[in-house]
């Protein structure tokens, strides 16, 4: 591992200031957005995460807001971003703002990392941006550009290599331009450091850059060891009424697309009808299925077949946890991705 150099921190702060993104709609000093963007941008990219961010700010405009809404709002301002245990921690998260910190963020990274969702990482990332904290950040752009400039060898989630990544970007932190350094290490990663075709060319640091002298941007990081993805199935049920209504279930709060408005599932075409007169209490005629449609999470893919069908007789009143919803509400609503475009 390449032992500590301060040139490291001073080409990058100024590279940077120079060419480094400036304008990003969270790159303010409230550590509200800060902490909402933050939490957005684990596992989402930049491009994707800003749209959302901007219509959950016009709609939880502090974290006061964020923590009175109810869990359907914020579920349906988070619908289509993905990764739904990030916005019942926001949610989770900002009550204990307002229920134990007064609505005030508290300013170290020891604090912010007992905030639910937010880890070692994202903590050092508010308490720089925010709070101007001396911390460091490793998140998945700064894993890359560290292993690849000291020559790290290994899949950066493994512990031992991670560990050492820890180590690495604590003893470059510059005593002074924390946020500029932080901001630039994370710029470096998205435009430049790119996992596929980096633009070695346009890095401040290529000049000790271990994976650059050597030619091994290809190999460093070492990818994730490859493993089969499961394939899973699941029939959703597009249930009708009279009125044109749409048959929904909320989830559970844990698991894939925990406490969000779905589509009844059932194991297989023949067994649907049954299923909802015994659990629904509605009979429907069904339609024959429709082309499947092909959803791929972080591991599984998942093959859904959609049935749609009428209700036949009488509509049984359901309880909280089921509804009828006419098409124009379906906006309001926490709904899967896949499942919003089913309906749609």
């Amino acid at each position: 591992m390449t032992a500590s150099n301060p040139l490291f921190a001073d080409r990058l702060i100024a590279w940077q200031e120079q060419y480094g993104r400036h304008d990003l709609p969270w790159q303010v000093s409230d550590p509200y957005r800060i902490w909402l963007s933050e939490v957005m941008l684990q596992q989402t990219q930049v491009g994707t995460v800003i749209p959302y961010f901007l219509n959950f700010i016009a709609r939880f405009p502090d974290v006061a807001a964020l923590a009175s809404a109810s869990p359907d709002d914020v579920l349906a301002a988070w619908s289509g971003l993905g990764y739904y245990s990030r916005a019942r921690n926001l949610h989770r998260a900002a009550q204990m703002l307002v229920n134990s910190h007064g609505g005030h963020f508290p300013q170290a990274p020891e604090a912010l990392i007992e905030l639910p969702g937010v880890g070692r990482s994202t903590a050092a990332a508010i308490a720089v941006f925010a709070f101007g904290a001396r911390a460091a950040i490793l998140d998945g752009n700064v894993k890359r550009v560290l292993a690849r400039w000291a020559g790290i060898e290994g899949w950066p989630g493994e512990k031992r290599v991670e560990n050492t990544l820890w180590q690495l970007a604590e003893s470059l932190l510059p005593s002074s331009g924390i946020a500029g350094y932080t901001q630039g290490l994370m710029d470096l990663g998205s435009q430049v450091c790119t996992r596929t075709r980096p633009c070695c060319g346009a890095c401040p640091v290529k000049e000790d850059c271990v994976a650059c002298i050597a030619g091994r941007q290809s190999q460093l990081p070492a990818p994730k060891p490859r493993k089969t993805i499961p394939e899973r199935h699941v029939v959703l049920l597009l249930i009708r009424d009279a009125r044109g209504r749409i048959f929904l279930e909320r989830r559970p709060p844990a698991g894939i697309w925990g406490g969000l408005w779905s589509l009844p599932e059932a194991q297989d075409t023949l067994s649907a009808a049954s299923l909802c007169a015994c659990r629904y209490g509605v009979n429907v005629d069904f339609d024959p299925p429709l082309p499947d449609v092909r959803h791929t999470f972080t591991h599984f893919h998942l093959a859904i077949t959609p049935l749609p069908g009428a209700v036949n007789g009488a509509v049984v009143v359901t309880d909280s946890g089921t509804g009828w919803f006419d098409l124009v509400d379906i906006e309001t609503l926490g709904l899967p991705a896949p499942v919003r475009r089913l309906l749609k």
